[in-house]
């Protein structure tokens, strides 16, 4: 009995002291600095999405990845992307963006445009937990004075590794995404 009661007081003493130093890592799940980079290129012929481009395609989106620009580190991949092996590389683009637990949609144009389309466009959908949630929702249009005469579309849902390189595979598009902090 009386070995229970000092211990008791003892645990009732250190209690406070283990909430204390429980509490910031609780918080530093707050917004982190990431590098991301995404390489969007077709593998084989391509096969037309039922569905087009749609002309809102920036609707939601809280950034664009044109204002974020930072340089590529996914240099030596893209290089083995050739026609030789059956690739063609559509899209290369990084950016620096902080990642946190509400989700932010970033837009993405690549090419020249033609009154709001893009040959290559969409937007990604980020979020960071423990590990960075992305939505993907890409179209690779081709244009005519302005309209989409056929889309290729990936929409694909992955969670990445922060600093892993993923492979996402939509049929005759394909992404390398790669979500490093900073």
């Amino acid at each position: 009995m009386r070995l229970i009661r000092p211990f008791a007081l003892l645990l009732a003493l250190l209690a406070p002291l283990a909430q204390a130093q429980t509490a910031p890592a609780t918080e530093s799940t707050g917004p982190v600095p990431y590098h991301l980079e995404v390489v969007l290129f077709r593998q084989g012929e391509p096969i037309a999405s039922g569905q087009p481009a749609p002309e809102d395609w920036t609707r939601n989106a809280d950034l664009r990845a044109s204002d974020l620009r930072a340089s590529t580190r996914l240099d030596a991949e893209v290089a083995k992307l050739t026609p030789e092996n059956g690739y063609e590389v559509l899209m290369h683009r990084a950016w620096r963006q902080t990642l946190g637990p509400t989700a932010t949609r970033v837009a993405i144009g690549e090419g020249e445009p033609q009154l709001g389309q893009y040959p290559v466009q969409g937007t990604l959908r980020l979020r960071l937990d423990r590990l960075v949630e992305m939505q993907a929702e890409l179209w690779v249009n081709q244009l005519n004075e302005g309209q989409i005469v056929q889309s290729e579309q990936i929409k694909q849902n992955r969670r990445l590794k922060p600093g892993e390189l993923t492979f996402v595979d939509g049929t005759s598009l394909g992404l390398l995404v790669r979500a490093t902090p900073e």
